[in-house]
């Protein structure tokens, strides 16, 4: 199987209107960006989208909100986009907000194959609306279902032609448990090698959850919120 695609336009070629997809990174730190691009440019509807946030307005996933194509948004935070905030109150975009660590157990789950968990993070708020509760040993715990997609957009640092993933410090965040919690995995890496150059012992995602992987042609290294002292 060949896994590797000539440009980030043709590993998306056949995702379709109303798709969900997942977006890795965190903030705009290990985010796909070239293929986050491709599919503004793809000009896909009707999305639902599952990532930390939605970048800053002009970044990281921002552009697919100005372009109106994300539906629905299920994220942990969302506190740096303009255009997010008022499509919400507007009502022209839908929100399921997700406590951070639940939202990456969720993604863990769905990719484990565990259909719902419980947790006790959010009991007793707006949280747990509408969600079976339990008690074990005394305390209370929300069940929450877990998440899978139709396809996946991570960032890696390297790769191989076999889908083999290593990731670089924080850019960890989501992208490996992404990775294995959808149909079809689309990777894409700063530098791609052939079978072998890898460490084994370094791989964070194995090549039997990767379908299809492209090399980004450059990658841009930007800030989200700069906060700074007077000198």
């Amino acid at each position: 199987m060949n896994k590797v695609y000539a440009s980030a336009a043709a590993a998306l070629a056949d995702v379709p209107d109303g798709a969900t997809l997942m977006a890795g990174g965190f903030g705009l730190c290990g985010i796909p960006e070239n293929l986050i691009l491709a599919l503004r440019d793809r000009g896909c509807k009707g999305l639902t989208v599952i990532s930390n946030n939605c970048g800053v307005d002009d970044w990281g996933l921002g552009p697919l909100l100005q372009t109106r194509q994300i539906r629905k948004m299920i994220s942990s935070y969302v506190g740096e986009n303009k255009e997010f905030e008022r499509q919400y109150l507007s009502g022209e975009l839908e929100v399921e907000l997700c406590p951070q660590g639940t939202l990456a157990e969720r993604i863990r789950a769905g990719g484990a194959g565990i259909p719902a968990f419980f947790t006790a993070t959010g009991v007793g708020t707006v949280v747990a609306d509408g969600k079976e509760t339990r008690s074990f040993e005394g305390r209370s715990y929300v069940m929450e279902r877990s998440l899978f997609a139709d396809y996946a957009l991570v960032k890696a640092w390297r790769g191989d032609t076999q889908g083999n993933l290593i990731y670089n410090k924080t850019a960890r965040n989501f992208n490996p448990m992404m990775a294995s919690a959808a149909r079809i995995t689309i990777a894409e890496v700063e530098e791609l090698v052939e079978p072998g150059e890898l460490d084994p012992d370094q791989v964070h995602t194995p090549g039997i959850f990767v379908q299809r992987i492209i090399q980004g042609p450059s990658y841009q290294k930007r800030i989200e919120r700069r906060t700074v002292r007077e000198s």
